[in-house]
């Protein structure tokens, strides 16, 4: 595949434009308001087809609270009310949890699972017993290398390798000599992907740092004590758009000058770029996640078709900058990007 270089390729919201859809904004920390965004949005969408109504299933491994997977859950529920489909959401973070969610989707007879595959180990056996049932699989967002191996139809997202040698490429023309990434999830294959990919691509020193990314506070206060323990760390890039802001504040606490860098972007995020706080984001485009991987299961269902070839459908990544961020700003404060 080509090299990703800096600037946006293409501007998926355009996307949603172009369907003339108006979303509710979702919250930025979960909870009731974005559930009742999610329904607000999903009540304006209007069935295109008189298809069967086909039942499809998501099964992430998102945390409570986390607005990334809010926006990739609108976009699945825009296209399931365009596409007349009954759709279920469902998450966890622990990797057996979700196996047991596939399940639960399994005997429930469903007709097609969306599956991420953050722990492909954790999950193969629950695929797999989809495929005996004659259950579809379509993955999105995590596990494109596992996905093909695991009999999925294709796999919606980007290739975590790929962007994270973009961000290596980035690091250089911005003239970075050292870097720390953050891995905020512990055994998450495609976040140490990211960072493995930048490490790659890198012409100076990058270092890993694990920290426990269901605890902002300590989040902050360990990149916070690594910027001061090393005054020539001069990029931070985190993971995650939450994760962006807690080593902005810890650059501070720290009195260091260091870059941040993320994956990743919402209205933070797209703000923080706007004024220059940030450095760059890595946009994956999660709404777009969601919504091809419901539309893809329903022309899979009503007329056998399929995208890809045997290859990921990517929607990755896109090198955001602050000349970028304004024309995306209204997109993501609605809750779409």
């Amino acid at each position: 595949m080509a090299r990703v270089g800096t600037g946006v390729r293409a501007v998926g919201a355009v996307l949603v434009a172009a369907l003339g859809i108006s979303l509710a904004g979702c919250s930025s920390t979960g909870g009731k308001r974005a559930e009742d965004a999610r329904k607000a949005a999903a009540a304006q969408g209007k069935a295109a087809v008189n298809t069967p109504r086909w039942t499809f299933a998501m099964v992430t491994h998102s945390g409570e609270g986390d607005s990334f997977w809010d926006i990739v859950r609108s976009g699945a529920e825009q296209a399931a009310a365009k596409d007349n489909i009954n759709f279920l959401y469902s998450n966890s973070d622990e990797g057996q949890q979700q196996a047991r969610l596939v399940d639960t989707a399994i005997d429930k007879k469903v007709d097609g699972i969306v599956v991420t595959l953050a722990k492909p180990d954790a999950l193969k056996a629950a695929v797999a017993r989809a495929e005996k049932a004659g259950i579809p699989v379509i993955t999105v967002n995590s596990g494109s290398a596992e996905s093909k191996e695991f009999g999925a139809l294709t796999h919606v997202g980007q290739d975590e390798t790929i962007a994270g040698e973009a961000v290596g490429d980035t690091l250089n023309e911005r003239g970075r000599h050292k870097a720390l990434c953050i891995l905020h999830e512990q055994g998450n294959v495609g976040h140490e992907q990211r960072c493995a990919g930048a490490k790659s691509r890198f012409k100076g020193e990058m270092e890993n740092l694990y920290v426990e990314g269901t605890n902002m506070p300590s989040v902050r206060s360990a990149i916070g004590a690594k910027l001061q323990a090393d005054s020539s760390i001069d990029t931070v890039v985190t993971l995650g758009a939450p994760f962006a802001d807690a080593a902005i504040q810890a650059g501070r606490d720290a009195g260091s000058k260091a870059e941040i860098d993320t994956f990743d972007l919402n209205a933070k995020v797209a703000g923080a770029l706007k004024d220059g706080t940030l450095g760059f984001a890595v946009d994956q485009q999660p709404y777009l996640q969601g919504y091809q991987a419901v539309d893809l299961f329903w022309l899979y269902k009503y007329n056998a078709n399929a995208l890809g070839g045997g290859r990921p459908v990517l929607t990755g990544p896109q090198i955001i900058t602050k000349d970028q961020a304004p024309a995306l700003e209204d997109y993501a404060k609605r809750g779409t990007r």
